[in-house]
Order: C-alpha cells, then structure tokens, then sequence
C-alpha cells in the first residue's frame, strides 16, 4: 500500500485518476473546481467527437471564455474591469517614468 503525501489530493476526471499537489485549506475549493472541469469534459464528450487532450483543451478554452465573458449581478463586467486596470497601470508607469527622471 503507497503512502499518499500529505498535501495532495486523488481525483477523477473522466474516469481517470490523478494525484495532484493541494493545500489543506484549498481542498473544498479545488474538489469544486475538479467537478465543473469533469462537467464540462462530459458536456464536450456528448456533443462532440474529441477525446484525450483534445477534450481537456476545449473545456478549458469553453470555461477561460465563460470567465473572461463574466457579469455579476449589479453589472460587474470582467473585461470592462480588466482594461480599466490596464489604463491605471498604463497611467502610473507614466507617473513613475516622468518621476524617476527627476532623479
């Protein structure tokens, strides 16, 4: 009988195991993540003929799509959030350029 290593957590994913490296504390987090990749997986293999490696890419270009595409309630948008963070990076490395020539 193997020793499984503290800090590590068994899955499944269509049907076949994994050991993969999981804090304690991000145990519950990870074991949903795992059950919506499976579900996604499933969805792929029932609509589609991909398999393999081929399956596991569409799931995660399907969910990346979904995450980037993202609104929460009270209009929280994802994309409108990211390139108003890339203007407020944009205007401090201005900021820090014009500062540091003063040096």
């Amino acid at each position: 009988m193997t020793k499984k290593p503290a800090n590590t957590l068994d899955i499944v994913l269509m049907g076949r195991e994994y050991r993969i490296a999981c804090a304690p504390e991000e145990r519950e987090a990870l074991e949903a993540a795992v059950a919506l990749v499976d579900e996604k997986m499933r969805e792929i293999d029932e609509k589609t003929k991909a398999t393999g490696e081929r399956r596991a890419v569409m799931a995660a270009l399907n969910l990346a799509h979904e995450l980037l595409s993202l609104k929460l309630p009270g209009g929280f948008d994802m994309r409108e959030f990211r390139r108003r963070i890339s203007v407020m990076q944009a205007r401090l490395d201005e900021a820090l350029t014009s500062q540091e020539a003063l040096f």
